[in-house]
């Protein structure tokens, strides 16, 4: 019981080994935070089980999440994937996204502590994929006209229009990732930054667990069901 394994109180819940042995037991949705490496694994052993799936696991590829969805819809369950569950980050992309449709020019900056080992973080890479999907073309040369070192211009994600994604990892940070939108005279900046305390993702999390069976196949991103 994870009470006992904590030193208080037993709270109910049973701790096994393997997710095998989890799904040997009654349930309707499996979460997962585990790891890039494990997490796909997880999420079709889980469907192929029956069960909706909430993915709190970044470092996933585009490619991954395609292949996750076609068998969530061929299971005929739902999937939702975040790279962050807390409820502000997931404002911070809506309002992104909303200002992409009148901003051309927008680029993404992600931060984290200099022992996170993807990059970018979850969180960047959805608000890049959402902002390519939503954005007008942008009027900075493109990356290919450049001359000099190229990569400090970052990476390009997402599609039909890419947005240039740079990470920066050091001590200090937890993780933070802001949209930075240029115009003539004038700049705006959303940004997001996250705290120690696990209980922001906790709230997401929960409404994750509870809206996932309303529909069928792969959502990105806590937003796509707090309406």
């Amino acid at each position: 019981m994870p009470g006992a394994a904590a030193g208080i109180a037993p709270v109910g819940v049973t701790l096994v080994a393997t997710l095998a042995e989890a799904l040997a037991a009654p349930s309707d949705v499996v979460i997962d935070y585990t790891g890039a490496d494990a997490v796909k694994a997880h999420a079709l052993a889980a469907l192929s089980a029956d069960r909706h799936v909430v993915i709190g696991t970044s470092g996933l590829s585009a490619g991954d999440y395609a292949e996750i969805d076609r068998v969530a819809k061929e299971a005929g369950r739902g999937v939702l994937a975040a790279g962050n569950f807390s409820i502000t980050a997931s404002l911070m992309r809506r309002f992104a996204v909303e200002a992409a449709k009148y901003v051309a020019d927008v680029e993404v900056i992600d931060y984290a502590s200099a022992s996170k080992p993807d990059t970018p973080s979850g969180t960047a890479r959805e608000l890049a994929e959402m902002l390519a999907e939503a954005r007008m073309a942008g009027t900075a040369k493109p990356v290919a006209e450049l001359f000099g070192v190229k990569e400090t211009r970052g990476a390009a994600l997402g599609s039909p229009i890419p947005v240039q994604v740079h990470s920066v990892r050091m001590p200090g940070f937890v993780i933070s990732c802001e949209a930075l939108f240029g115009a003539d005279s004038e700049r705006l900046t959303i940004r997001h930054d996250a705290g120690s305390s696990a209980a922001p993702y906790v709230a997401g999390t929960l409404l994750a667990a509870r809206r996932v069976s309303a529909f069928v196949g792969l959502k990105r991103g806590l937003d796509a069901v707090m309406d």
